[in-house]
């Protein structure tokens, strides 16, 4: 596919960055299938009579209350707020792969607690670790995604991992219909111990997949982080195409560092623009969840089941094959359209749907009977999951991933993320009391109108998306850092070009390709190799003759390789 060819002038290949990326992607399963399978699992009546502690439905049959159902499901959410919190100090020190496999450990306690459980406290505690093992996930499978991935596909491959979470919510809507039906506690034990399969899968991968060279480059492990190069992008690891981009990985990273320490503090007033690049993540991710799209995925089948939808566990399943398939488009035109234009389009699409649900139902009355306003409830609803599937699911964590810079770019993430798991568990907790009338005394009844809540905060998105989100698409992650620098507003950024050259501004305190920098903590100290000088005359001259000589000889090897791109 043209969209997903490298560059003629690009030096190596590209092949195992995808594949690795590809893998490491499959860790949104384990969000996305345990989501699919609670959303199914309380609407299970051998679930409800097992767990009921005396609520009963309006059929008198047993049924979970709703302080209940919102601690089941939020409570993976709070875990996940923790663990995106847990994931900076620990990608820090022990890297992002160790993390990773130890988040995956933490995941599969919790989910083999939830197999246990015969009751709701012992299910909560199983559902709170999980979700810190999928809250760690959920910042370390991007950044890492991230500093590995080319430059000219990084954007659908970090959406790699959103297609991931869809597919486990398929995953997790089929395997409850073929359970539901079962009379024994198999039939919601089964759907929850299933996850741990592909969890055992993948940390069992993980174990011999490369560090990022980022990382190491970060830890100073510059020899480590060349060989880890090496293996990525399929060259020799004296390439000059290697040595290059290994070269302006170093340069940036120090450039950084002379800009201030990589502080909590400093992703709030540190430079270039860390606040703004902190806001613009934390507003995405929170966004992401106002869009309404979990109020789908954790009670979809239930909202659905009150409704009147006929065999509401078919409809949730259509709805997650929708899903699946609708996440395509985003991963593949992501850098074609960019960021900023696919959010936009996505955020106008979905805030249509929902206040045409919302509109209907106000007009026909909640509690209608109307086979046709059931009819236009899931048709919209499954418009609306495309458009948020293309768009917003996806491109959220592309952007996230890509804005910070290398020496905060776990701290960033984390808090961003722990952003989104703060909403995730306040629409998981809240959305019961808003939506359900079981107890009339602290719910709000809202049905169908909820539609237009979620409706308002897509309209938010637009306006935010415009004056907030870079366009970051095609340009590597070190040059994202020059564009915040240059570009002053948002909606100009599509036009950036990058000149700049870090090893230029290390070694020279200036740029000669580009706008050299005019304030004063930007100039940097020269670097060991530009200022040191021999003792005596004679060492001097020989020292800048050796110099010379190797200029000479790699600028010929440069001429021979042509016009090549050594920046991923």
């Amino acid at each position: 596919m043209v969209v997903f060819a490298k560059p003629p002038n690009v030096a190596g290949t590209s092949t195992p960055a995808v594949l690795l990326c590809l893998f490491v992607a499959t860790g949104g399963l384990l969000f996305g299938y345990d989501t699919g399978s609670i959303n199914g699992i309380l609407a299970m009546d051998t679930f409800n009579a097992d767990f009921s502690t005396g609520t009963t439905d309006a059929k008198g049959h047993p049924a979970m209350s709703t302080s209940e159902t919102s601690l089941i499901v939020a409570m993976l959410s709070a875990g996940t707020m923790v663990g995106a919190l847990m994931s900076a100090p620990m990608g820090d020190f022990w890297g992002r792969r160790l993390s990773l496999i130890a988040a995956i450990g933490v995941f599969c306690i919790g989910a083999i607690f939830q197999v246990c459980a015969t009751n709701v406290a012992l299910l909560v505690v199983g559902r709170t670790l999980a979700g810190v093992g999928v809250g760690i996930v959920s910042v370390l499978v991007p950044l890492y995604q991230s500093e590995v991935a080319p430059k000219y596909l990084r954007g659908s491959l970090v959406a790699a991992y959103q297609l991931s979470i869809t597919i486990g919510l398929l995953a997790a809507a089929g395997v409850n219909i073929l359970t539901y039906e079962m009379e024994s506690a198999a039939a919601y034990r089964i759907p929850i111990g299933l996850q741990l399969t592909w969890a055992v899968v993948l940390a069992l991968g993980l174990l011999v997949l490369p560090e990022t060279p980022r990382y190491l480059v970060k830890r100073g492990y510059k020899d480590a982080a060349a060989l880890s190069l090496s293996r990525l992008r399929r060259l020799d690891i004296t390439h000059p195409a290697l040595i290059e981009e290994l070269a302006e990985i170093q340069a940036n990273h120090e450039y950084e560092m002379a800009l201030g320490p990589d502080t909590y503090k400093d992703i709030l007033f540190g430079e270039p623009h860390l606040g703004r690049r902190t806001l613009t993540g934390c507003g995405l991710q929170m966004l992401q969840q106002l869009t309404g799209v979990n109020f789908i995925m954790y009670y979809g089948t239930t909202f659905f089941n009150g409704a009147g939808v006929q065999n509401p566990f078919l409809i949730s399943l259509i709805m997650q094959i929708i899903n699946v398939v609708s996440t395509f488009p985003g991963v593949v035109v992501v850098e074609a359209w960019g960021r900023r234009r696919l959010l936009i389009i996505g955020a106008i699409g979905m805030g249509i749907c929902q206040l045409l649900i919302a509109s209907f139902a106000t007009a026909t009355g909640e509690n209608s009977d109307d086979q046709t306003q059931k009819q236009i409830l899931i048709i919209f609803v499954a418009i609306y999951i495309f458009f948020f599937a293309a768009s917003w699911g996806p491109v959220v964590w592309v952007v996230t991933s890509e804005i910070y810079p290398l020496k905060v770019r776990a701290k960033a993430m984390s808090v961003s993320t722990a952003s989104n798991w703060l909403l995730n568990f306040g629409i998981a907790f809240g959305t019961p009391y808003m939506v359900g009338n079981k107890e009339p005394h602290t719910s709000a009844d809202l049905g169908s109108r909820v539609f237009f809540v979620w409706g308002a905060f897509c309209i938010v998105s637009i306006a935010f998306v415009w004056f907030m989100v870079y366009e970051t698409s095609r340009i590597s992650l070190e040059q994202i850092d020059e564009m915040y620098e240059r570009v002053d507003h948002a909606w100009n950024s599509r036009n950036f070009e990058p000149t700049w050259s870090f090893q230029q501004m290390r070694d020279f305190g200036f740029s000669e390709s580009g706008i050299p920098p005019t304030e004063p903590q930007l100039e940097l100290q020269p670097s060991r190799a530009s200022t040191s000088q021999s003792d005596t005359g004679v060492s001097s001259t020989t020292h800048t003759a050796t110099t010379s000589s190797s200029s000479t000889q790699d600028d010929k090897v440069l001429t021979q390789l042509g016009h090549v791109d050594f920046s991923y």
